[in-house]
Order: structure tokens, then C-alpha cells, then sequence
């Protein structure tokens, strides 16, 4: 209610799943512009924050569509980033914080990232990735574009379910 009134984007995360938390500096939000019922726009928060594949955001996405037209770019990053929350939690993150300059990728402390992967990544990529610690793997790209960096994180947990 209230962050939405702001204009910030709301915890999507309150009160639902624990999992990853995701910050690629990016418009993520259904606006209101969009969808004017504040009642509707936080149903359709709710839903989205508790989907748990990628199968039932698709399918959210097409019921959106549907009944309020075309997605506007900030809608079609909350969905991206959504589902990038899924693969992270997946491999074991706790956060991906990834802006314009870099950022970097922390893993839980339970978690049991291959570490194979990781050294291979570090080792043909150097440039790109680099490791500072057992939980840490630090983002050197700088990339401007928010599409660009989101499909960047996407290739990057690609490569770590791997």
C-alpha cells in the first residue's frame, strides 16, 4: 500500500517465500497507469511473488495481457526478475546485487554451489568474474542497459545450474 503510493516498488517478498533477494537496478513494477484498481495490481503482486516456476509466471504473464493489454517494460522486468529469483534460488544464492558498474552474486551460507562451475567461469572469464571468497563471486561487467543486464544475469545462472 503504502511503498505503492510512494511510487516505490513494494517487498515482494514479505510474507511470502524466503529465497534470493535480486537488485538489478531496474523499473520492476506493474504501474498504475497500467492497472488503475490498487486492489487488483496488489492481488497480482501477491500472485506473482508467490509463483514457483517459470511455468506459472508465463501463464500470469498471458492472464495480464488478456484483461489489461501489453506489458509495459517495468511489468516485463518484474517477470523477468521473478523468474531470475527462481534460478537463483536454485543454485543456492541468497543475493544478486548487479548494477551499471558490476556488482556481485552471494551465495547462502548452507548452500553447495559447484564449485567446478565457478573456477571454470573465473578461469575462461576473467575479465568478466572473479571470486573473493568462498560465498562471493564479484560482476566486473559494467552494463548500462537493463535488458541487456538482466539477460546478462540469466546466461550467468545458465551457467551455474549448468
Amino acid at each position: 500500500g503504502a511503498a505503492l503510493r510512494a511510487g516505490k516498488e513494494p517487498d515482494l517478498d514479505a510474507g511470502t517465500r524466503g529465497g534470493a533477494e535480486l537488485e538489478l537496478h531496474v523499473a520492476a513494477l506493474i504501474p498504475d497507469d497500467y492497472l488503475h484498481d490498487v486492489h487488483a495490481r496488489l492481488m497480482l503482486y501477491k500472485r506473482i511473488a508467490s509463483a514457483n516456476s517459470p511455468e506459472q509466471l508465463r501463464d500470469l504473464q498471458v492472464e495480464m495481457i488478456d484483461r489489461f493489454g501489453l506489458l509495459p517494460d517495468a511489468t516485463r522486468n518484474l517477470f523477468a526478475i521473478t523468474r531470475l529469483k527462481l534460478q537463483a534460488d536454485a543454485v543456492g544464492l541468497q543475493r544478486v546485487d548487479i548494477g551499471p558498474r558490476g556488482g556481485r552474486l552471494l551465495f547462502a551460507p548452507d548452500a553447495r554451489p559447484d564449485v567446478e562451475a565457478l573456477l571454470r567461469l573465473v578461469h575462461e572469464s576473467p575479465s568478466r568474474y572473479r571470486l573473493a571468497g568462498p560465498e562471493k563471486l564479484q560482476f566486473l561487467d559494467e552494463i548500462e542497459d537493463g535488458d541487456e543486464r538482466i539477460e546478462a544475469v540469466a546466461k550467468l545462472l545458465d551457467r551455474l545450474a549448468a
